[in-house]
Order: structure tokens, then C-alpha cells, then sequence
């Protein structure tokens, strides 16, 4: 399903929970991630074409290390050009079937995994985008309440563009923080890393809510929720800080 996860990365610390989730999706599907860092057209400020050259280098050297710290294989590549075109080009040259992205990026000139940047490459690339922001608060810690809202996202239509092969992009944000459990109650304490305990309720409330394949697992900032929909199975990444479905994706 995700046999190829693209991470492009500036190296700042706002690519680290784009980082850790990307590596997840690919270990649990065993993919390859693709560690891309754009060395934007100059001029580049106090900084010399070396030194951002550089600072790319580091970047995907990074994801490499972490990628070969949890088994994951990984590809990295530098490119120089517009941040946006190149990211979108290296997606449909590769057959990307995801792009996983921070959306705070460096603070000087070099930066690209910031604003219009990410808002672009969201709305014009073929595949779906998963975008998180840098935080470390994690406010939804149980997968019952994960599994609740990711339900209540497909009952009220959460709004999105669908890409090819079926892949739809959801709106960032479209549903309301919960952290109780689907019962209305907070759940029991568990295994919430992992997003696996045998005290989960994934039992639907209603004939009409979608059942869960399996347990939704959980990576730094991000819960994914496999749900069974008359259409076919789909994935739903709901941000474990704000609640909101980032994206959700036909599986196959």
C-alpha cells in the first residue's frame, strides 16, 4: 500500500515528527522512504551556496541514520530548484504513494516546509499529504478516542480532494478535539504508544458507524485509524494534539 513514503526535510527541528511518522508508516508497510532536502535557487542571504548545500546534506543524512536505526530502507536525494516544483516532480518521477511533511520549516532564507510552500504542495500533488505541525503535546491519548473521531470525520463528510487511484486528501482540522473514549468516557489507561491493548473498543456504537480492521497505532503526532466503509477499507490520520483528520486513504 505505501511502498514508497516521501519525506522531503530542511533539517530543522519541525521535520522531526514528520520524520518519525513517515518511518512508521513505512516499517509497518514495509516500504522504502525517500529522504528528499531542495537546495532552493539563491540568492541565500548571509549563507553561501556551500553552507546551505551543506545543511541539505545533513538533513537527509539524518533521516537515513533513523531510518537505518529502525530497519526501514531509505533513498535520499538532493535537488536544487523551486521547493514546491521539485518536491511535486520527485513525487510523480518515483511513484510516491504518500508525502509526509512538517509545516515549520528554518527561519532563514534557505527554508522551504513553510506556508504557501506545504499549501501547495497539499493541494497540486497526486498522492495524499500528511502534514504535522512541531509540537510535543500530546492531548489525544487513547486509540478509542482516535477511533471516534476518525468515524465521526466519514459521517459528516469531511471535506478533501481525491487524487488517483482512489486516495483522498482531507481538510486539516475537521473534526473537534475529543479525548474520551468512544463510549463518551475516558478509556483506560493502556498501551497508547503503540496504539494496541486488548481493552480497546472498536466495536461500532451504531449499525451505520464503520467498523475497525485492526488497532490504530500511533506515531509522534499522529494516529492512524484503518476503518471498513462500504467503498473499501481506508486509513484516517487523526493529529493526536488537535483532533483534526489530516488525511484519509483508500487501502487497497
Amino acid at each position: 500500500m505505501y511502498q514508497n513514503v516521501l519525506i522531503p526535510t530542511d533539517g530543522s527541528d519541525g521535520t522531526r515528527r514528520a520524520i518519525e511518522h513517515g518511518l512508521t508508516i513505512a516499517n509497518r508497510f514495509e516500504g522504502t522512504v525517500h529522504a528528499l532536502s531542495i537546495v532552493p535557487e539563491g540568492p541565500f542571504g548571509t549563507m553561501t551556496s556551500g553552507e546551505v548545500t551543506a545543511g541539505a546534506e545533513r538533513a537527509v543524512e539524518y533521516v537515513e541514520r533513523e531510518a537505518d536505526r529502525v530497519g526501514v530502507p531509505v533513498t535520499t536525494t538532493i535537488e536544487r530548484g523551486v521547493p514546491h516544483e521539485s518536491v511535486l516532480a520527485y513525487a510523480d518521477d518515483n511513484d510516491i504513494d504518500v508525502i509526509v511533511m512538517g509545516t515549520q520549516g528554518r527561519t532563514g532564507l534557505d527554508r522551504f516546509l513553510v506556508g504557501s510552500v506545504t499549501e501547495r504542495i497539499v493541494r497540486m500533488a497526486e498522492p495524499p499529504v500528511v502534514t504535522l505541525r512541531m509540537t510535543d503535546d500530546i492531548e489525544i491519548e487513547e486509540p478509542s478516542a482516535a477511533i471516534r473521531i476518525a468515524r465521526r470525520s466519514l459521517e459528516t463528510g469531511a471535506s478533501g480532494k481525491t487524487g488517483t487511484g482512489g486516495e483522498t486528501q482531507a481538510d486539516s482540522e475537521t473534526a473537534p478535539v475529543d479525548k474520551s473514549g468512544a463510549g463518551g468516557e475516558t478509556a483506560p489507561d493502556g498501551e497508547s504508544e503503540t496504539g494496541t491493548k486488548s481493552e480497546v473498543s472498536t466495536e461500532p456504537e451504531t449499525d451505520d458507524e464503520p467498523a475497525v480492521l485492526e488497532d490504530p497505532y500511533r506515531t509522534s503526532g499522529t494516529w492512524v485509524v484503518p476503518l471498513k466503509m462500504d467503498d473499501g477499507p481506508v486509513d484516517v490520520h487523526v493529529d493526536a494534539v488537535t483532533g483534526g483528520v489530516r488525511t484519509i486513504v483508500t487501502r487497497e
